[in-house]
């Protein structure tokens, strides 16, 4: 009897002890802002799949409310242009634009969007997440205060769009076109006047013929700012943006406070965003380039090969020069172009062989 009373009363008392309400450990909160380079209702970068409002959502989510963050588009609390500077004096906790904004800063950020006649969407992912590339960024945005993770991607980007046919390296000599960074520097050495106008004014400078050509994102965007009204030629080779990254900057200070945990959710929902924004523009850049061929009246097509030679012949000058004067540009361009070099060989077995001969049945 006594055993007996001994062992109900023991497992009385585990019982109590298990059924006793657990204590709660306070956790930490962080209301963070974000600032962006692009508009507040701005398609695929502000809004929609994979954008900086669903990565918000979705760190928020995964925290369950632990980082709560607050999206100012351009203009709304910095000007487009500022966010890196804001994120490194910690005015602000994060940014969200594209690395090669900033080259003024360092050259070596052109290599973390995209490098003319780079590496595409499968290719950059595995140099960023298993080639160095991440490390290698981190080491560059450093001195700034700044932590980067890639966040994004619109694949590869096209070309643009043109008033008059492109069928020779001379047609290029006086074109006013508007086309951002490295791009435009190649195009210069082609006779090109190189104008920088933010999206909302492509359209008027295009119709009313400030600007002869433009350059943008791809047929979905595109479209949505009406340059097919402006201009009917549509080049496709898209040389100079193989696949566009998008990029999150913390301020690095903020970043240390983070728990691991949190940490690890900011991480994650980037890498989900990388992978979901990419996969957006695939579809509705499908849809939207049939529209613009069969119902916009829309001539597109790659651009001659000797067009395309020249650029690449102007973009290896002007990446020799930087690599010559800049050691930290050499130490990623050289990662880049190893990695590129053992991807490509691989592609030439795979993905290549896939749009030469699987896609088109021969």
């Amino acid at each position: 009897m006594k055993r007996r009373q001994f062992l109900t009363a023991a497992t009385a008392g585990a019982a109590g002890t298990l059924a006793a309400p657990a204590v709660v450990t306070a956790q930490a909160t962080f209301n963070w802002k974000m600032t962006s380079f692009y508009g507040p209702n701005a398609a695929f970068y502000s809004t929609g799949p994979g954008s900086a409002k669903d990565l918000i959502s979705r760190i928020e989510a995964m925290s369950n409310g632990r980082i709560k963050i607050q999206f100012f588009g351009a203009g709304e609390l910095i000007p487009a242009g500022e966010g890196f500077d804001a994120v490194s004096a910690g005015t602000v906790e994060m940014n969200y634009a594209n690395a090669y904004f900033w080259t003024g800063k360092s050259f070596a950020a052109q290599y973390f969007t995209a490098v003319p006649f780079g590496l595409n969407f499968q290719g950059f992912n595995g140099w960023y997440y298993d080639g160095g590339g991440a490390q290698l960024w981190r080491e560059v945005y450093d001195r700034f205060n700044l932590v980067p993770i890639l966040c994004g991607n619109t694949g590869v980007q096209m070309t643009g769009w043109f008033k008059k046919p492109i069928e020779k390296v001379d047609d290029f000599k006086g074109v006013k076109m508007r086309i951002p960074g490295l791009a435009g520097r190649v195009y210069q050495t082609l006779g090109v006047d190189v104008r920088l106008l933010p999206a909302g004014e492509i359209f008027p400078a295009l119709e009313r013929g400030v600007i002869d050509a433009a350059e943008f994102v791809g047929p979905f965007l595109d479209r949505q700012l009406g340059l097919h009204r402006a201009a009917k030629y549509y080049y496709t080779t898209g040389w100079h943006e193989t696949a566009t990254a998008s990029e999150l900057i913390i301020n690095k200070a903020a970043w240390a406070r983070l728990p691991a945990d949190l940490k690890a959710i900011v991480e994650n929902a980037c890498a989900a965003c990388n992978g979901i924004s990419e996969a957006w523009c695939q579809k509705n850049n499908a849809e939207a380039m049939e529209d613009l061929i069969k119902n916009q009246g829309v001539i597109a097509a790659p651009l001659p090969d000797s067009v395309v030679k020249a650029l690449k012949e102007g973009t290896d000058k002007i990446l020799a020069e930087a690599v010559a004067r800049d050691p930290v540009t050499k130490k990623v361009h050289d990662s880049y172009m190893a990695y590129k070099a053992k991807y490509d060989a691989w592609a030439g077995y795979s993905e290549t062989v896939y749009h030469n001969k699987i896609r088109t049945g021969g």
